[in-house]
């Protein structure tokens, strides 16, 4: 699941990719993001496993955007885009942030209108040979398409055509799951105020200083990042928060594998179920699947010991249809 982040000429989007893939990044233009998970650390000391891995996030950067238009060239590389992260920036003074979002919502929607009347056209020609050459659902769902685009509304907030299986492939802009990143100045931090979710599940706004972000992500030593939080009075890195909001975006769960090798966080879709959450292990593991030894992370939290939580009957076995939940601790029974 890939991320893009971009924005208008010096919004700090650099800056931003740098603060979430580190230094070593700096001349790349794509890094695995670990999702910090503090759920592993607890099971770690209980198995004491010889190492313990994260989830990770695909972000990428997209440079060529103007100082008020995206241009093709950020559309098109966009597109392949699984959550867009735009960065708008609220410290230089030069810009104004709502119009920056308004400039960026329109190029969105321009751009998907463009390919909506394009097929549409194709639509109609392909009627006059021959009515059984077109899908009518397909025509239906892009009219209905065309009309809020015209009303320059973002597909996003249509779950019809967002959900619709007859227009995954053309890859809209605007109904693809978006974040806004607000980039502030450190003196500015808690300017903005946002209220998520609403009419818009899919958006998102949150405020960020890329510029002391990317200082904290120099601190190696994770005691000494904590400590210069504390002085700051900052419970959690913004960094923190982008990433969980864009796993959220993305419709991701995690859920969980403990032993002496491994202590590990998977990363699935939500409304998985526990056979598909095997594959994402391996698919041999899917294929020849038994059952599933699940333990919720709060019967975990509330009892702390995997022998304890069978005898009293939390520790249970599902099979292949069960629904997995975000924090699920899941032992396979499998037989190849």
């Amino acid at each position: 699941m890939k991320t893009g982040i971009f924005g208008f000429a010096g919004s700090g989007k650099t800056e931003l990719f740098v603060a979430l893939a580190g230094a070593h990044a700096a001349n790349l233009n794509r890094a695995m993001v670990k999702v910090i998970d503090p759920r592993l650390q607890p099971l770690a000391e209980i198995f004491k496993p010889k190492k313990v891995t994260y989830s990770e996030i695909e972000y990428w950067e997209i440079t060529g955007a103007g100082a008020k238009s995206l241009g093709n060239k950020v559309l098109n590389d966009i597109r392949s885009m699984d959550c867009l992260l735009p960065v708008i920036d609220c410290f230089s003074g030069l810009n104004d942030p709502k119009k920056q979002e308004e400039n960026i919502e329109g190029d969105l929607i321009i751009s998907d209108l463009a390919v909506v009347e394009k097929r549409l056209d194709r639509i109609a020609v392909d009627k006059r040979k021959d009515k059984n050459l077109v899908n009518p659902k397909e025509e239906e769902l892009l009219v209905l398409a065309k009309e809020l685009l015209e009303k320059e509304v973002p597909l996003r907030t249509n779950e019809q055509i967002r959900l619709a299986p007859e227009l995954k492939g053309f890859q809209f802009l605007s109904a693809k799951p978006i974040l806004y990143v607000y980039n502030v100045l450190e003196s500015d931090m808690g300017k903005y105020e946002f209220e998520n979710n609403g009419d818009e599940p899919q958006k998102k706004k949150i405020e960020v200083c890329a510029k002391l972000e990317r200082e904290l992500r120099e601190i190696e030593d994770e005691e000494e990042r904590q400590e210069f939080l504390n002085d700051l009075g900052i419970k959690e890195s913004a960094l923190d928060k982008i990433i969980h909001a864009t796993y959220e975006l993305l419709g991701l769960i995690t859920f969980l594998t403990a032993g002496e090798k491994e202590v590990r966080a998977w990363t699935i879709k939500k409304g998985c179920s526990a056979k598909q959450a095997a594959g994402a292990i391996h698919s041999d593991i899917e294929k020849g699947f038994i059952r599933a030894e699940v333990l919720s992370w709060d019967d975990f939290e509330k009892y702390r010991d995997f022998k304890k939580a069978k005898e009293v009957g939390v520790l249970r076995l599902e099979g292949k249809e069960y629904i997995v939940k975000d924090g699920d601790i899941i032992t396979f029974r499998f037989n190849v």
